[in-house]
């Protein structure tokens, strides 16, 4: 008894036995089966099916991709089919829209809704009828019953996660958390870009543990991809981990790393050893996927509406 009242006090972390976290294993596949843990759906069925069934709790999805691929378009489509398509499911949004001024997502949102390119809702060229400006508002009325936040101004990674853990106590209160990042290079931090994006992602592997919580991260790819040598050998026209900026941290923290990528910006005539078609084409490389095989799916570009419509046999 001596001898361990003389040793120094240790702080013990905490610990669970092989036991609770077998129970808790078990349980998680139980409810998968029956149904009563379901992954939150999204328009395509493809991309439902690559992420294990859709969206799930207690994962990082990154995004990347050049600049104008459409990062911020897919995420924010997946954003309004997490409600859309989810009807059963209680959900709140916090979306920390660093690049973009909140209600150009919501202007987004009701062009792919009323098939108006946000030209035409903006009068960029004629004024918007009063009809469609009707159309406008019951969409956007719609909108108002979805539990989404948006913060949109300059952020810390401290205020990032003190905003996350706010959220999941005091908004959600048990319902599904989804954190969507847009995006990380435009996160303050110090020490540079590569160790602000390190931490960063030491914050998302801490808060996706929170119950019920999901991050979506945006991030810019680096030029690499745009180098004569990588268009003009077909075998590099693919994107590759190197091609996302702290790579290595980034695959470390995320469970999927998909890369959405328009070869045609490229002007490229074709994509890849497959010559796989370019013309109005966008193409979402899996490039890690935690429970799964890394895939590639095409979609037809209808980003003029923020919409990408899943490719089938047919269009091809």
């Amino acid at each position: 008894m001596k001898f361990l009242m003389e040793q120094p006090f240790i702080d013990i972390p905490e610990f669970r036995t092989i036991k609770q976290v077998a129970e808790e294993a078990t349980a998680y596949i139980d409810n998968r089966r029956k149904h009563l843990i379901q992954p939150l759906k999204t328009r395509w069925n493809k991309f439902n099916k690559a992420c294990c069934g859709g969206i799930e709790p207690n994962m990082v999805f990154t995004i990347a991709g050049i600049s104008g691929a459409g990062k911020s378009a897919l995420a924010n489509l997946i954003q309004f089919d997490l409600f859309d398509k989810n009807s059963n499911q209680e959900i709140v949004v916090l979306n920390f829209s660093l690049e973009m001024i909140g209600y150009r997502n919501i202007g987004r949102a009701v062009s792919n809704k009323l098939r108006k390119t946000t030209s035409e809702l903006y009068s960029a060229d004629a004024d918007l009828s009063d009809s469609d400006y009707k159309d406008v508002k019951r969409t956007v009325d719609l909108f108002k019953n979805y539990e989404i936040y948006y913060v949109d101004k300059p952020c810390s990674i401290d205020y990032i996660g003190k905003t996350i853990d706010y959220f999941h106590k005091y908004i959600a209160k048990g319902k599904w958390l989804i954190v969507i990042l847009d995006h990380v290079l435009l996160v303050d931090g110090e020490g540079g870009e590569r160790n602000t994006i390190v931490n960063l992602q030491k914050l998302f592997i801490e808060k996706k543990k929170l119950k019920n919580t999901t991050i979506i991260q945006l991030s810019q790819m680096n030029r690499n991809i745009e180098s004569p040598d990588r268009i003009n050998n077909p075998s590099s026209h693919f994107p590759m981990r190197s091609d996302l900026s702290a790579s290595d941290a980034m695959f470390q923290a995320s469970d999927y790393v998909l890369v959405i990528h328009r070869p045609e910006l490229l002007n490229l005539g074709y994509y890849g050893t497959q010559r796989l078609p370019v013309r109005n084409k966008v193409y979402l490389h899996f490039l890690k996927v935690r429970d799964g095989e890394p895939c590639i799916l095409a979609f037809e570009n209808d980003l003029k509406y923020g919409n990408l419509i899943e490719a089938t046999a047919e269009n091809n």
